[in-house]
């Protein structure tokens, strides 16, 4: 055994910090995780508080590499492994690729494309999850970026046509939950335990309460494409306080939104925000301008544009998200918490965060440490 000590978890906000040591057996898996008494030391290498976390988890990605996940083929299935391989090197254990609205055979297509890549999975490269489809079941003057000419009601049927064959390769659905027809499908979804997450949608505080009620369980990029908190109007917000437990997609960028409301969501919803990169193609691509479906998007700064000046998304790493709101809010575990256990809770994983740790193997783990005056930093263990 390998004994490595005085580590910290990513711990709730509220939760005190306590320092750990953990044992790594012959095969490089962690084999015990056990609390320090406070005050005390024990053997092994010091880890001087840093702490410990699962990679990532990525619930809304887009592409990257020049791929658009909703226009994949099978011809590219070299480039998006390659892809999966950047992912992992960014810190990245899992995503659920996501497809923004298009027409039902390129949807098709890509989750056919998506299948196949899963198959050739392999250790030490970003694995696949159930598509988070992202539409076509959105308002239309909630659209953002998805074109309208593709947006349709929502439908038992309008589902099968899009997912028939595919039901076992979907994670999440982002719909708005106000529009007639609605209902039927979250319930049909939740049946089969697909995530439904409230987005692109004109839902107020009542009809956001009554879609948390049926089981709508997650918010897609939090205040984007929605409501916003007024004070006489909460908005899909506000209809959280007194609702089952929702979590909360943010993209923690300072443009989709204000570092000082990402750090209010933390406050007020703890075990609730979930980061998200929302990454587009053009992740892992220099700034410029590239194709989207029939249009272009420009790139700077890690923001996406369209060439109206539509925000569309993001090619910044999840990551990347994780050291800004570290920095706005100095609460660094609940930081590293929102992209690396959240999500998995989010996904049905339950379990806590040690139970998560126990036989993994430490070189697919992340350590992050924090110097005096110096933004967080993560690497690899091993």
């Amino acid at each position: 055994m390998q004994w490595h000590t005085n580590l910290r978890l990513p711990e709730p906000i509220g939760v005190p910090e306590r320092h750990w040591r953990l044992a790594i057996d012959d095969d490089g898996r962690i084999a015990a995780l056990e609390p320090l008494a406070a005050g005390t030391s024990a053997s092994g290498h010091n880890w001087q508080g840093d702490w410990l976390s699962p990679a990532g988890v990525d619930l809304q990605i887009n592409g990257g590499l020049g791929l658009p996940f909703p226009e994949l083929q099978l011809a590219q299935l070299p480039r998006l492994l390659e892809l999966l391989d950047l992912l992992w090197r960014d810190g990245v254990e899992a995503i659920a690729p996501t497809l923004v609205t298009c027409g039902v055979e390129s949807l098709r297509q890509s989750l056919a494309v998506l299948a196949e890549a899963g198959r050739q999975h392999r250790p030490g490269r970003c694995r696949l999850l159930g598509a988070h489809l992202e539409g076509p079941f959105l308002a239309p003057e909630k659209r953002g970026a998805h074109p309208r000419e593709h947006l349709c009601a929502p439908s038992l049927a309008e589902l099968e046509r899009r997912i028939s064959g595919f039901e076992d390769g979907i994670a999440l659905v982002t719909l708005a939950p106000e529009l007639p027809g609605a209902e039927e499908v979250i319930a049909a979804l939740r049946q089969r335990g697909v995530v439904v997450s409230l987005g692109h949608s004109a839902a107020d505080e009542r009809a956001a309460r009554l879609a948390y009620q049926q089981g709508v369980g997650m918010i897609t990029h939090c205040f984007n494409a929605m409501a916003g908190l007024h004070h006489r109007a909460p908005g899909p917000v506000g209809a959280l306080l007194g609702s089952p437990p929702v979590a909360l997609g943010v993209i923690a960028d300072g443009i989709h939104i204000a570092p000082a409301m990402a750090a209010l969501l933390q406050r007020l919803f703890p075990e609730q925000v979930v980061l998200v990169s929302d990454a587009l193609a053009p992740y892992g691509l220099p700034p410029g301008t590239y194709p989207w479906d029939q249009r272009s998007i420009a790139v700077a700064d890690g923001t996406c544009r369209l060439e109206d000046g539509t925000l569309a998304g993001t090619t910044l790493t999840l990551l990347d998200g994780v050291v800004r709101l570290a920095g706005w809010t100095g609460a660094v575990g609940a930081a590293i918490r929102s992209a690396t256990v959240l999500p998995r809770q989010v996904l049905g994983d339950q379990r806590s965060l040690t139970q998560q740790l126990l036989g993994v193997d430490f070189q697919h783990t992340l350590r992050w440490h924090q110097s005096p005056g110096a933004p967080l930093a993560w690497q690899r263990n091993g």
